[in-house]
């Protein structure tokens, strides 16, 4: 194949700006709630990627090892198993609104439990299979943190117990 002189440089400066911007971000469809909890509206963002350091910046070491290594913490230790105030519950590494305090249950496991997210589209799931039992693992739609898992064994009106890490979550009073 014979190239001209152009082509030549031309053809390695693209690749190098395609290399360099990468594949186009993954969206996701999320609910937005003022500081009040009340629903502002749907969004669709980019999904947030950042590297190992970039979150160990960001996070504490608890909370990259929960939130970011799927990692849980003690039951009875995390600070909001015993929180009663009214408020949401936001991911600790991207601010999403995730739980309302009016949604939040005393489980007795030792860890914050909810019936339920304040909107399902800012919540994921998907099956864990780690310690030799399949669980439902519950993530951060926007960002991908771990926050927990849900199970089959909560109250009504869903029947839903999502039990979660108080180090993936950053609580704001109403």
């Amino acid at each position: 194949m014979n190239m001209t002189r152009r082509e030549f440089f031309l053809v390695p400066a693209v690749a190098g700006l395609a290399r360099a911007t990468g594949p186009a971000a993954a969206k996701v469809t999320l609910v937005l709630f003022d500081a009040k909890g009340a629903r502002k509206g749907v969004v669709t963002v980019d999904k947030i990627t950042k590297s190992d350091d970039e979150w160990k910046k960001q996070l504490t070491p608890e909370q990259f090892e929960v939130a970011r290594k799927k990692g849980t913490e003690r039951a009875f230790s995390g600070k909001y198993a015993e929180t009663h105030d009214k408020g949401i519950y936001n991911c600790v590494c991207c601010g999403t609104a995730l739980f309302d305090s009016d949604t939040k249950f005393e489980s007795g496991t030792g860890w914050p439990s909810f019936y339920q997210p304040i909107a399902k589209e800012n919540v994921a799931t998907e099956t864990d299979r780690k310690f030799g039992m399949s669980r439902t693992e519950v993530l951060c739609k926007k960002c991908d943190a771990h926050l927990g898992h849900v199970f089959e064994d909560g109250p009504k009106p869903t029947g839903l117990r999502y039990c979660m890490n108080s180090a993936s979550l950053d609580f704001k009073k109403t």
